[in-house]
C-alpha cells in the first residue's frame, strides 16, 4: 500500500482530465489489483473554471505505479502517443479488463488497444501474445503477427493456435 502523497515518490505519471480525475481513479483502482486512491486535493477557494471544494488532483496507484490525476480542463486530451500496457495471463483476465475499460463509452481499437471513456489509451496484452511475437522461429512470429493483426481484443486460443501450427 502507498504511504503518503504521490509526491513522496521519485516519479509519477500525471494524467490531465477534464473534471473526471476522481471518477477515472476510482474506475482504475476498483479494476486493478495493488491500486488505491491515496489522497484527493480540493480547491480551497473559487478559481477560474471552478469552485471551492472541487477536486483539483487525485493521487492514486494502479498496479503499484503512482499517478496523479489532474482536473486541468478541456484544453488537453489524451492521444495514441501514450498508452498503458497491462499484461494478462488468462482470457478471463483479458476479458475482465477489456470489458471494464470499455464500459460506458469506451472504444475498441485494433491489436489489443482500446480507449476508455476518459480518452486514456490502454493495451490489454496477453503474455502468450508477447511470447509468440518473441518466438525463436521466424515462421511462428509471422503467424502470430498475422493472427494478432486480425484481432481487436486478443483471443488467447487464437494466438496459441498460431504458435502451435
Amino acid at each position: 500500500m502507498a504511504e503518503g502523497p504521490i509526491s513522496d515518490n521519485a516519479m509519477a505519471t500525471c494524467l490531465w482530465f477534464d473534471g473526471k480525475a476522481e471518477e477515472a481513479a476510482r474506475l482504475y483502482c476498483d479494476l486493478f489489483p495493488d491500486s488505491e486512491i491515496v489522497e484527493t486535493t480540493r480547491a480551497p477557494g473559487d478559481y477560474p473554471g471552478g469552485n471551492a471544494g472541487d477536486v483539483l488532483t487525485v493521487d492514486f496507484t494502479v498496479l503499484g505505479r503512482p499517478f496523479l490525476g489532474l482536473n486541468g480542463g478541456p484544453e488537453a486530451g489524451f492521444t495514441d502517443a501514450v498508452s498503458f500496457q497491462v499484461f494478462t495471463d488468462t482470457q478471463e483476465e483479458t476479458d475482465r479488463y477489456w470489458d471494464a475499460l470499455l464500459s460506458v463509452g469506451g472504444e475498441p481499437m485494433m491489436c489489443s488497444w482500446l480507449k476508455d471513456r476518459f480518452g486514456v489509451r490502454w493495451q490489454i496484452v496477453p503474455r502468450v501474445l508477447m511470447e509468440g511475437l518473441r518466438h525463436p522461429d521466424a515462421a511462428t512470429r509471422e503467424r502470430v503477427f498475422a493472427a494478432m493483426s486480425e484481432m481487436v481484443k486478443i483471443d488467447h486460443a487464437g494466438i496459441e493456435a498460431a504458435i502451435a501450427r
